[in-house]
C-alpha cells in the first residue's frame, strides 16, 4: 500500500508545487494505457486484479480509502458469536506483490470526466485512460424522518461491516429476556437482499443461546415480498419457534419515522419501541457516482451492460451495487462476475478489439441458523442489450426434501467454502 508520501515520490511529484495546483501526471511510457480504479470492494478488486492478469502492460491504479478490506458478506454471522471480524478482514498486500497494481490509500474527492483526471483528499491528480467507479452504496439519510448518521450511534445499521457491526452486536447483550429487537429493513433495490432475513435468525440464535427465549426479533418492512421468503420463514420456525415475525408494509410494516432517544418507531397506525432497534435505511449509489454525474433520477448509474461503460460519462465504467445491471441482485458475488466481466472489456477496449460476450453468475446463500444454509442461484447473458436471467440455470434451495436436514447443512459448508473460494480469488 502506497502512503501519501510514496504515492507522491512514485508519480514523480515535486515538492515545490503546491498540492492544489499539481497537474494530473500522465502514465509511464512502459504502459500502454492507464486504469484507474476507484474502491476496493468485491468489484473494484476483482477488477484490477483480472485486468492486471489479462494485459500486464495496462497500468493499473487501485485507490481505497481504508487500509484493510472488511467483507459485509456473511458478516451477520458475527451478530451471533458465530465469527469475528477478523475472519473478514483482508489485505492488500497481494495484489501489490503479485499483480502489479499500484494501492493508494486515499479517498477520491473529485473526478473530471472531460480532461479525464481523478483528485484525491491529498491534493493530487491522477490522469487515466480508462476510469472504474465501484463505490457500492449510500444512505439516503432522512428518508426516514429522524434517520441520520448521528442516530445511527444509537440505532445502528450494521449495514457496512466494521464498527457498526460490533456495535450493534455490544447492544444485543443488553436484550431483557423477554425484550424486543426491532429490525427495519430497506426498500428495493438495496444491496445484499436477504441480508434483513438472514439477520433476523442469527439475532434470535443469540438470544436463544443466551435462554431469552421469550424475545422477539420483529422485522418491520415496507415490502410485501422478499428473496427465498418461504425458506425463511420455515427455518425461523424450525429453530426459533414464535420468536421472529415479519410485518410488511400491507400490515403497517412501513417505518415512517424514529425517535432515537426513545428507541421508538413510528409507523402509519403504530408506535412501537425496542429495546434494540437496528435501521437499515434506504440506499443509492455511493458517493462519488453521484458527485461525478454518474447517476441518474433513481440514485443508481446506468451502464452498457456489455462494457459496464457508464451512459452517462463517456471511458468511465460502473461496477458493483451502484450500478444497474438488469437483473442481476446488488451481492459480492454479481460484483465478482462484473468486475470480472468489465476488466476483459476494458482491456479489449485499450487495444481496438470488440469486447468479448459477457455471461454473468451470481449465488447468494444465507445462514439464518448456524448448520443450516438456503441459496438462490443464476446464471445471466445478454439478450436485447438487457442483463437478464438464463432460464433453467440456478434457481432456489427446495423448500422440501427427504434429507432436509442433511442439504441443509451441506448448504451452510458451501456458504462457508464460497466465502473462502472469491476472498482467494479477490485478494490471494
Amino acid at each position: 500500500m502506497l502512503t501519501r508520501r510514496r504515492f507522491l515520490a512514485a508519480l514523480g511529484y515535486s515538492a515545490g508545487l503546491g498540492l492544489a495546483s499539481a497537474t494530473a501526471l500522465a502514465g509511464e511510457a512502459r504502459y500502454k494505457a492507464r486504469v484507474v480504479i476507484v474502491g476496493g470492494g468485491y468489484g473494484g478488486a476483482t477488477t484490477a486484479k483480472y485486468l492486471r492478469l489479462a494485459d500486464p502492460h495496462v497500468e493499473v491504479f487501485l485507490i481505497e480509502k481504508d487500509p484493510e478490506y472488511i467483507s459485509c458478506a456473511l458478516s451477520n454471522e458475527v451478530l451471533a458469536d458465530e465469527r469475528t471480524l477478523e475472519s473478514l478482514t483482508f489485505s492488500y498486500d497481494a495484489l501489490s506483490a503479485f499483480y502489479g497494481v499500484k494501492m493508494v490509500q486515499d479517498e477520491v474527492t473529485e473526478i473530471d470526466p472531460v480532461n479525464r483526471k481523478v483528485k484525491i483528499a491529498a491534493g493530487v491528480e491522477l490522469a487515466y485512460d480508462r476510469l472504474v467507479v465501484s463505490p457500492g452504496i449510500a444512505f439516503r439519510w432522512g428518508a426516514i424522518e429522524g434517520y441520520d448518521e448521528a442516530a445511527s450511534q444509537i440505532m445502528p445499521h450494521a449495514w457496512f461491516a466494521g464498527e457498526q457491526t460490533r456495535l450493534l452486536r455490544s447492544q444485543l447483550d443488553d436484550v431483557p429476556a423477554d425484550g424486543k429487537v426491532f429490525i427495519v429493513a430497506p426498500p428495493n433495490p438495496y444491496k445484499c437482499p436477504p441480508g434483513p432475513y438472514e439477520r433476523a435468525g442469527l439475532i434470535a440464535h443469540l438470544l436463544w443461546q443466551h435462554n431469552k427465549r421469550q424475545a422477539k426479533v420483529i422485522i418491520l418492512d415496507a415490502k410485501e415480498n422478499f428473496a427465498k421468503k418461504s425458506l425463511f420463514l420455515r427455518a425461523w420456525e424450525e429453530h426459533y419457534p414464535g420468536m421472529v415475525e415479519w410485518v410488511p408494509g400491507s400490515k403497517d410494516g412501513r417505518v415512517l419515522a424514529v425517535d432515537p432517544q426513545r428507541r421508538t418507531l413510528k409507523t402509519e397506525f403504530d408506535e412501537h419501541r425496542g429495546d434494540v432497534v437496528n435501521v437499515i435505511p434506504p440506499q443509492k449509489a455511493g458517493r462519488i457516482a453521484e458527485v461525478a454525474g454518474l447517476t441518474d433520477g433513481s440514485g443508481w448509474c446506468p451502464v452498457d451492460p456489455r462494457t459496464f461503460e457508464s451512459r452517462l460519462q463517456d471511458d468511465i465504467h460502473v461496477i458493483g451495487d451502484a450500478c444497474i445491471a438488469g437483473a442481476m441482485p446488488k451481492s459480492a458475488y454479481a460484483a465478482n462476475s462484473q468486475g470480472k466481466n468489465c476488466a476483459l472489456a476494458i482491456q479489449a477496449l485499450i487495444n481496438d478489439n470488440p469486447p468479448p460476450e459477457p455471461s454473468f453468475v451470481n449465488t447468494c446463500y444465507s445462514i439464518p441458523a448456524p448448520g443450516y444454509g438456503i441459496s438462490v442461484a443464476a446464471v445471466y447473458r445478454l439478450r436485447d442489450g438487457e442483463i437478464v436471467a438464463v432460464e433453467g440455470a440456478g434457481g432456489v434451495s427446495p423448500l422440501e426434501g427427504s434429507d432436509w436436514d442433511w442439504e441443509r447443512e451441506m448448504e451452510a459448508a458451501y456458504a462457508r467454502s464460497w466465502f473462502v473460494n472469491i476472498t482467494s480469488d479477490i485478494f490471494l
